[in-house]
């Protein structure tokens, strides 16, 4: 099984149109204070416009799970991804209220950081630098994990990838790559980017 693509960030109907052209795996709506942020109600009609076939993804930091809930139960999201504190309760009563997915992403800094994670109820792990703050951290700590402690969890990885650095990322024994600022130009989603990037994940990954 090649390796998954995520474009995060999406806001605008011309994204939502570069995106069911070049079909990545997975979209994602950032709900938390961001300069990407959009509204229930814009990521509603986004979200109707989307092909059945890419995954939309909810990016939320310590946002009561109720709303997280409401807008999975509405079919917005697909997937909760959880950028905060938020804890193993969280993760769960989701899926008791829901019966989906959760992504929940980890700072990381250091192989405790991963490691910890291993037994989450999540159903995915986003390895990151810190809360979509776009910049590289330290790879060869997931390395470290994968071949020395036997951390075995599907994880994506994001962080300051982009078509510079994309064919690096692959070589991470990730599930996949979570990419937003990668596939902009001067901070708006760049349709040849996003083609780019989708190719290059699937070709090579």
């Amino acid at each position: 099984m090649g390796k998954k693509i995520k474009i995060c960030g999406i806001t605008r109907e011309e994204d939502l149109q570069a995106v069911n052209l070049y079909r990545p795996d997975y979209i994602g709506f950032v709900f938390a204070l961001s300069r990407r942020r959009v509204t229930h109600e814009k990521a509603a009609r986004l979200a109707g416009m989307l092909r059945k076939d890419i995954i939309p993804v909810g990016v939320f930091v310590d946002q009561q799970p109720d709303e997280i809930v409401e807008l999975m139960n509405k079919d917005v999201i697909s997937i909760a991804q959880l950028h905060g504190g938020e804890s193993e309760d969280v993760i769960r009563y989701i899926h008791q209220k829901t019966g989906k997915k959760v992504i929940k992403a980890v700072t990381v800094r250091c192989t405790e950081d991963v490691i910890k994670w291993e037994r989450s109820s999540a159903d995915l792990i986003l390895l990151d630098n810190g809360k979509g703050t776009g910049n590289l951290f330290d790879w060869g700590i997931i390395r470290e994990c994968c071949e020395e402690k036997g951390f075995d969890r599907p994880f994506f990885i994001a962080g300051g990838i982009g078509l510079q650095n994309i064919g690096e990322a692959l070589k991470i024994p990730a599930y996949g790559i979570d990419l937003s600022g990668g596939a902009e130009t001067d901070g708006i989603k760049d349709p040849e980017k996003i083609r780019k990037l989708v190719e290059t994940v699937h070709l090579r990954g």
